[in-house]
């Protein structure tokens, strides 16, 4: 098992295994989104696809982004997970077990890619109480809780800001989504997506830009719901846990005048697509009608 070492007072580094949300990756070059706050969960949260919908295609993106060696091996297949119980107002309660859960990202994610043939590094975990500075820039940043920075494949990740990004909950499965979607970033660059996805992105208009990066976001709700949906039943997870979950991606979503992570309904529909199909072959966002990835 990986163990990171803590920042603290002015900066301490961490290391070993471990994986953004808010579009941040002008600010921090290389890093994906960050998680900040969340926005209020409007009235249009609440609508869900259903559990079974087929996703509309569309020939959009690179061979690497649309046909991905990760979409053909199939299901992630159950995943046993062990999470110690948490409380949100001690650090080394939270450390412990974000710990936890990033050991069993780092067993399901390594075991899939070596089932796929393609090579697998766990991400570096670095945790901060802090201001600090990474490869990507410093932090934290405009209230940023938490980002992936691909230059050292690291987790940023405060762990006292975590706690105030999801309103001081004590509900484990509200870190456990927002763990399994950074991670999600670290699974795509691990298979070449990120870096194509940046090639793509690089010189284009913003409109253009802003829909790689919804692609790019969403397709990290869905792979971070395919780590739940496998391992759910194992960390206790049941239907009112799903509809937490749900309703946070639906936090996480654009609101006002953001355009970089999709809409409500979107955030909720890719992040449930992943939990029901369990198979990272059904986030294939580069694919998809442009319509659902708004």
């Amino acid at each position: 098992m990986s163990v990171g070492v803590s920042f603290t007072l002015c900066v301490g580094l961490a290391a070993v295994g471990f994986t953004g949300f808010l579009a941040i990756s002008e600010m921090l070059p290389s890093a994906e989104a960050a998680w900040s706050v969340p926005h209020p969960l409007g009235a249009g949260g609440q609508g869900t696809g259903p559990a079974t919908a087929e996703v509309p295609l569309t020939d959009t993106g690179s061979d690497v982004l649309r046909d991905n060696p990760l979409y053909e091996v199939g299901e992630l297949g159950e995943v046993t997970c062990h999470a110690p119980g948490l409380d949100p107002d001690d650090p080394e309660s939270m450390e412990a077990f974000v710990h936890a859960i990033a050991d069993c990202l780092d067993e399901a994610w390594s075991g899939y890619f070596a089932e796929a043939g393609m090579e697998f590094t766990s991400p570096n975990r670095v945790y901060w109480y802090a201001e600090g500075h990474s490869p990507c820039g410093p932090f934290p940043k405009r209230d940023t809780a938490a980002f992936y920075c691909q230059a050292n494949q690291g987790l940023y990740l405060g762990v006292e800001d975590i706690v105030t990004a999801s309103a001081g909950t004590e509900r484990p499965e509200a870190y456990t989504f927002l763990l399994s979607h950074e991670y999600g970033h670290h699974v795509q660059g691990q298979s070449r997506m990120l870096a194509e996805y940046r090639a793509e992105r690089a010189g284009t208009d913003q409109e253009t830009a802003d829909e790689l990066t919804r692609r790019n976001e969403l397709q990290a709700n869905c792979l971070g719901g395919v780590f739940l949906g496998a391992s759910g039943s194992s960390l206790g997870f049941g239907e009112e846990e799903r509809e937490n979950i749900l309703d946070d991606a639906a936090r996480r979503s654009d609101h006002g005048d953001e355009h970089t992570h999709g809409q409500e309904f979107n955030g909720r529909l890719w992040t449930e697509h992943g939990m029901d199909r369990k198979d990272p072959a059904a986030c294939n966002t580069w694919k998809a009608d442009e319509d659902l990835v708004r």
